[in-house]
C-alpha cells in the first residue's frame, strides 16, 4: 500500500470481530433521538465525521448539543468535508471553535488539484465514549427531519474501536486542515467481546486506490444462495456489479433493487440509471421505485450477510469518496433487515418489463440523454 493511501485509510486490513451489538435504527424518528440521547450522555469524548452539514434546524440542534458536551468536559472533534459542509456558515463555525470544539475540514477545495477535489469524504460516524458508535447515510442537515427516508445503526463491541482507527486516520491526515492545534488522538484500547452479540467488521473504501467495500459486495452477490436485496439512492453502477447482478438471478438468486421514485435529491441520476432496467428485468431482477419520499438509506441483504453505512455501490462512490460501512453477519439481524426491505417495497411501484418498454418516447429519449452525458463522464474519470 503507497504512503498515500496509508496516511487517510491506514494499513489494517479489515477484521471480522466477534460479540457485537447492533441495532437497527430506521427513519429519523428513530436514530435522532437515539444519536441525541447518547451526545447527552457522553463523558469523555465525542468523535463525529459527516459530509453533510448544512445551516438549520438540525445543524443548530447538534452545535448546541456539543457545546453543551465540552461544558461538561467532554473533548469534542467535528470533521467536516470540505465540500458537504460548505452551506455551514461562518456563525455556526465560530460558535464550534470559540466553544472548545476541535473543527477539521477534509480536503478544502482549492486550486493545487482540480482532480484531487473530486476526492469527498463521504463518511458518516459518531463514536462516544469510544464504546457507542453509529454509522449509516445521515447527516446534520435539515432533511433528514422528514423530507428523507433513512437509516442509521448504533453499534457496540470490539468493532467499535476499528471505527475510531477510521474516525483518527482521517483526522490526521495531510488532506485534513484546521486552524485549531487539536491534541492527538491516541490508538483506540481493544474493547471486549458482549455477550451473545454478533460477528461484524467495519469495512471501508478509498475510492480507486482501496476498495474492500465494492470487493466485499461482489464477493457476496457471487456467493449468494438465497437473496441479494439492495437499497441504493443512487443507482447508477458499475459493469462488474451489473454483470454480477444479472448472473444471480439468472441462476434463481431473489435479486431485488429498492431506489428512489419520482421524488430525488438529483434527478438527472435517476434518470441515468434508468437506462440500465431493461437488462436488468431481463435477466429476472426485481425493481421497486420507492414512492411515500426520497429514500437516502445505503443498506444490503445477502442471505444472513447486512451491509449498511454511507456507500452507496455508484460510480463516484467506489472511484472517488472515503467511504466506511459496518458489515453484520447475524440471522436475527437480517431478518431485522428482512423486514425493513419488505416494508419499503410495500410502499414502492414496481417496474415490470413490459411496462418498461411501453412508457412514452419522452421518457425513453430523456433517460438516453442521461444516461449519454453519464457515460461521458464516467469516462472522462
Amino acid at each position: 500500500m503507497n504512503s498515500k493511501r496509508s496516511s487517510v485509510v491506514g494499513r489494517a486490513s479489515a477484521q471480522w470481530r466477534d460479540g457485537n451489538r447492533v441495532v437497527l435504527l430506521p427513519e429519523s424518528r428513530c436514530f435522532l433521538p437515539a444519536l441525541f440521547e447518547a451526545l447527552e450522555e457522553a463523558r469523555e469524548s465525542i468523535l463525529i465525521e459527516l459530509y453533510l452539514m448544512e445551516s438549520g434546524q438540525l445543524a443548530d440542534r447538534l452545535v448546541d448539543a456539543l457545546l453543551v458536551a465540552v461544558q461538561r468536559g467532554v473533548s469534542v472533534y467535528l470533521l467536516l468535508d470540505g465540500f458537504g459542509s460548505m452551506k455551514l456558515g461562518n456563525t455556526e463555525r465560530q460558535r464550534l471553535v470559540q466553544g472548545g470544539v476541535w473543527l477539521r475540514d477534509f480536503n478544502p477545495l482549492g486550486w493545487h488539484s482540480l482532480a484531487r477535489n473530486v476526492s469527498r469524504d463521504h463518511r458518516k460516524l459518531v463514536v462516544i465514549d469510544r464504546r457507542i458508535a453509529f454509522t449509516g447515510g445521515f447527516g446534520a442537515v435539515d432533511e433528514f427531519l422528514e423530507a428523507w427516508f433513512e437509516v442509521a445503526i448504533k453499534i457496540e463491541g470490539p468493532v467499535v474501536a476499528d471505527w475510531i482507527r477510521l474516525f483518527r486516520n482521517v483526522w490526521q491526515s495531510p488532506l485534513t486542515r484546521g486552524a485549531q492545534a487539536a491534541p492527538p488522538l491516541a490508538e483506540p484500547s481493544e474493547i471486549s467481546a458482549l455477550p451473545g452479540g454478533s460477528r461484524g467488521r467495519a469495512i471501508w473504501g478509498q475510492g480507486y486506490r482501496f476498495q474492500a467495500i465494492r470487493l466485499s459486495l461482489q464477493d457476496r452477490i457471487t456467493g449468494a444462495e438465497r437473496r441479494l436485496w439492495m437499497c441504493t439512492p443512487y443507482f447508477v453502477p458499475t459493469l462488474k456489479l451489473r454483470w454480477r447482478l444479472q448472473r444471480a438471478a439468472r441462476r434463481g438468486i431473489d435479486v431485488r433493487l429498492l431506489v428512489p421514485g419520482d421524488t430525488h435529491d438529483h434527478p438527472g441520476v435517476r434518470y441515468a440509471g434508468q437506462r440500465f432496467y431493461s437488462r436488468l428485468l431481463r435477466a429476472g431482477v426485481r425493481i421497486h421505485e420507492f414512492q411515500p419520499s426520497f429514500i437516502h438509506a445505503k443498506f444490503v441483504l445477502a442471505d444472513d450477510w447486512s451491509s449498511l453505512g454511507s456507500c452507496n455501490f455508484d460510480h463516484w462512490s467506489l472511484q472517488w469518496n472515503l467511504e466506511a460501512n459496518q458489515e453484520v453477519e447475524c440471522a436475527v439481524f437480517a431478518s431485522e433487515v428482512h423486514q425493513l426491505f419488505e416494508r419499503n417495497f410495500a410502499m414502492s411501484k414496481e417496474i415490470h418489463l413490459s411496462e418498461w418498454q411501453a412508457r412514452p418516447w419522452w421518457q425513453k429519449v430523456r433517460t438516453w440523454l442521461y444516461g449519454t452525458l453519464d457515460s461521458w463522464v464516467t469516462r472522462l474519470r
